[in-house]
């Protein structure tokens, strides 16, 4: 969700933020309540999948087999006071959240912004369970995790996790000419290490954002949006992705491309009704992987709409859609 992006989508994403309907099926036989925006990583908690959306209040949903899909309760009836503080224009509408489980509790950043800003911060929220029916049931906000402004380097939108394979807690973040950009966190309170502790560049391109890091093999991979989001079947949103052997960098794609110089093999694109698909999340389940992502249905007047599919590698080690 990104940062100088057109000011229209506002309107755009308000009328698919109260629109309570069910979508028609989407892509790879997904049924139910669909209607999503920069969804989560998809996370595993008390027999249910959870996915955390944009929306105000930040919107969920949930499922039991991972295809039928129900809308869950919002994560905040009111905006946390702090987010006014830092963003004095913010509305409550909350961008791209993603989630980790560390320590026994839920872990839950997202963006606090508004178009066309770098006025921006990343905010957590903890929880110990995810099932709304659970006695102990209940978000912690546990305020601000990093802040952008004008004067910035980096736009502080669209947190992803990362836990290595040695202890350490890494968030990537960031958008457009700013580009994306990397911080650890302590992985015992979730913010960061110190106020002024090392930002990482990774990645940079004239529309990037929305990025996510993976671990596969004996690489990390990061994978970023190309393009506009928010508009609909006009969307022009793309996947790329790059991988490094350090998860500073540098991220090279395929072919041997820099992403910090406009590098980034492409790995999903438009395609039949199936239009912008971004924000990428994968999730490890047994011994499957899914990706997942959404994508705006030309089937049902550009809705932004839940996708997931079973993602493979290549015997290079590159991910695979196929």
């Amino acid at each position: 969700m990104g940062g100088l992006a057109s000011q229209t989508r506002a309107e755009d994403l308000s009328r698919f933020f109260d629109d309570n309907s069910s979508p028609s099926p989407a892509a790879q036989n997904l049924q139910g309540f669909l209607n999503a925006h920069d969804p989560s990583t998809i996370i595993h908690d008390g027999g249910k999948y959870w996915v955390f959306t944009t929306g105000r209040g930040i919107h969920t949903l949930f499922s039991s087999d991972m295809v039928i899909w129900e809308k869950g309760p919002v994560v905040f009836d009111s905006p946390p006071d702090w987010t006014s503080r830092a963003v004095p224009d913010f509305r409550g509408d909350f961008w791209a959240p993603d989630l980790i489980r560390l320590n026994d509790r839920y872990y839950l950043y997202y963006a606090v912004s508004t178009f066309g800003s770098k006025v921006s911060a990343i905010g957590l929220a903890t929880n110990p369970t995810l099932d709304p029916e659970a006695t102990n049931y209940h978000w912690t906000d546990c305020g601000m995790v990093i802040q952008s402004r004008k004067e910035t380097n980096f736009n502080a939108i669209d947190p992803a996790l990362l836990l290595d394979a040695n202890g350490k807690l890494w968030m990537s973040f960031g958008s457009f000419s700013a580009g994306i950009m990397l911080t650890e966190l302590d992985p015992g309170t979730g913010k960061r290490i110190a106020e002024d502790s090392m930002i990482y560049p990774l990645a940079h391109h004239a529309s990037i954002e929305a990025s996510y890091l993976y671990r596969h093999g004996g690489y990390f991979y990061l994978f970023v949006n190309w393009g506009l989001c928010c508009r609909g079947v006009k969307s022009t949103y793309n996947i790329r992705v790059g991988r490094s052997s350090a998860i500073t960098g540098p991220y090279v794609d395929r072919d041997g491309n820099d992403l910090m110089h406009d590098g980034g093999m492409l790995l999903l694109d438009s395609a039949g009704s199936r239009i912008g698909p971004g924000q990428v999340g994968i999730f490890a389940d047994k011994d499957k992987e899914w990706f997942s992502y959404h994508y705006y249905d030309a089937t049902q007047e550009g809705k932004p709409t839940l996708g997931v599919q079973a993602l493979s590698w290549t015997a290079d080690g590159w991910p695979d859609l196929s």
